[in-house]
């Protein structure tokens, strides 16, 4: 499991949908606002929030009324008509002198709850966040870094990118489902490196192709630091090569299991 940073201080923050922007075929952009932004504290690139939203037919948002880890066991004591779905997503951007806060959600399945609501969602719909901390702390000797990921990683990789300092030397490679969700214009240093990579026309679960890709390459010599998200099978499989193929010490690795293929999310 990633080392998880979590925030000096956290609180159950209500919002609401401000809009809703297709961004490719497969990722929408949900802007949310609130007086409640003002409690989020900014850390890490890759900084992740649980995100509360109403599942089909509830009127209202009811969220825990605890800001600890309490709120978990509180919400399985909701009947399930009360208890709100609970997905963790990216901090995609924030604008704190507007109110302003950015997710970009990948839609793996139209039909799954987070999906089906982001593509309904509204202007004044009521949604909630709790802050969950960051990943991604590059080593101090690494002289080289190795970003890799599915489309679900993409929001992190990209504000990973947008924050990294102009030295930066990193190798990006990125998985997404068509060639309409690349994303040529990601915003990065002069030393930093992408390869998109699509499942278009590939056999294999999510991730394979992206982990076929990273075995293929001839990777930069000496000390680096690897950050790899996505598919749990994608973290897992490149943190093995990783270590048994190419002799980088697990310490330098950060992985993380962002979903798992056919397994829903509990709710």
């Amino acid at each position: 499991m990633p080392r998880v940073h979590p925030p000096r201080s956290r609180r159950m923050i209500t919002l609401q949908v401000l809009r809703r922007e297709p961004v490719s075929p497969h990722f929408v952009r949900l802007t949310l606002t609130g007086s409640g932004l003002e409690h989020l504290e900014r850390s890490g690139p890759d900084q992740a929030v649980r995100l509360f939203f109403p599942r089909s037919g509830q009127s209202r948002l009811e969220m825990p009324t605890t800001s600890s880890l309490a709120w978990m066991p509180q919400l399985r004591l909701l009947p399930q008509a009360r208890r709100p779905w609970v997905r963790m997503y990216t901090v995609r951007a924030v604008r704190p002198e507007l109110h302003e806060l950015d997710v970009e959600l990948a839609l793996h399945d139209p039909a799954a709850p987070a999906a089906a609501w982001a593509l309904a969602a509204r202007p004044g719909d009521p949604v909630g966040i709790f802050d969950e901390g960051f990943t991604y702390v590059p080593r101090p000797h690494a002289e080289w870094q190795l970003l890799v990921g599915d489309e679900s990683a993409l929001p992190a990789i990209s504000a990973i990118l947008e924050r990294a300092p102009s030295s930066l030397v990193a190798r990006v490679f990125l998985e997404v489902p068509e060639a309409a969700d690349v994303r040529p214009d990601v915003v990065r240093p002069d030393g930093v490196e992408i390869l998109w990579v699509t499942r278009e026309g590939r056999d294999g679960p999510p991730g394979a192709a992206v982990l076929d890709a990273v075995m293929r390459a001839d990777l930069p010599p000496g000390p680096s630091y690897t950050w790899v998200a996505g598919e749990s099978r994608l973290p897992t499989g490149l943190r093995r090569h990783l270590v048994e193929e190419r002799g980088v010490a697990k310490s330098d690795i950060t992985f993380v299991g962002y979903w798992r293929e056919g397994r829903a999310a509990p709710g």
